[in-house]
């Protein structure tokens, strides 16, 4: 790799969070800038209508590596976390919301567990400080979300997450497929480990998350996601040569599916 160039995106959609990009900023600058590699911070304002434009700036004119990305309308977090992708120069890429209820510095930690046999590390908060009708309502939908898409995956939705680039690079994503992240690598043939996190009760500002209509949504997302398991193609071919061309076996080639 260039000397110069990136080791690590940290990307996080905002919306809203004029109270909390600020200890944000802080944090990843605490934690990243003494570690010496040279890394970049994403975040991606989702047209908030609170201010939060306006203090990205102002810290982005204060810290080199903060890059504010703002999309032209209110899109959502898949969108959100679509633009910091296809602008982020990392090779490792980390996610994280911008609500400190995740702590960006656990990012480093599971850095170190990327390797050959580890492409992506997930992040499980185990131990949630939400109340107790969000912790049912998280389980029940986590539950559900492993029966009909075939995973075993603790905390799907969990935003703390690594990546080495290409297990997301080029990928075509639609609206709530951020809750599906750990599949849709599987499904590129990348490895995959869960791991515990931390998680904080949100200091300031007040959650995103509607319980009625977004469960209607989420379910449907996950059937579009049980058909595309389900639908996957899974092949292996080889191609044929003349026995004057080679005195060898056949040529294996790329196979699809995993």
């Amino acid at each position: 790799m260039h000397p110069n160039a990136v080791k690590l995106s940290i990307i996080a959609p905002a919306f809203n969070e004029v109270d909390n990009v600020g200890p944000l900023v802080d944090r990843i600058d605490s934690v990243f800038t003494p570690l010496g590699i040279h890394f970049e911070a994403i975040i991606v304002d989702d047209c908030s209508s609170d201010g939060t434009r306006e203090r990205l700036l102002e810290l982005a004119a204060r810290h080199p590596f903060l890059r504010v990305i703002r999309l032209g309308k209110n899109s959502g977090q898949t969108a959100a976390m679509d633009a910091g992708f296809r602008n982020a120069r990392g090779a490792i890429w980390g996610t994280v919301d911008a609500d400190m209820q995740n702590d960006p510095g656990e990012i480093p930690r599971l850095m170190d567990m990327l390797g050959p046999d580890v492409d992506m590390v997930n992040g499980w908060r185990k131990k949630r400080s939400d109340n107790v009708l969000r912790l049912i309502q998280t389980r029940v939908a986590n539950g559900i979300r492993n029966w009909l898409s075939g995973e075993n995956i603790q905390d799907s939705a969990c935003s703390l997450k690594v990546y080495k680039r290409q297990c997301l690079e080029g990928l075509t994503l639609y609206k709530g497929m951020h809750r599906f992240f750990p599949t849709l690598v599987k499904m590129r043939g990348f490895r995959v480990i869960e791991v515990p996190v931390s998680h904080y009760p949100r200091a300031h500002g007040t959650t995103k998350y509607k319980f009625g209509s977004r469960v209607i949504r989420a379910f449907i997302d996950l059937l579009a996601v049980r058909w595309m398991k389900k639908r996957q193609l899974h092949y292996s071919c080889r191609e044929l040569l003349p026995e004057a061309a080679s005195s060898t076996a056949d040529k294996p080639i790329a196979a699809s599916g995993v």
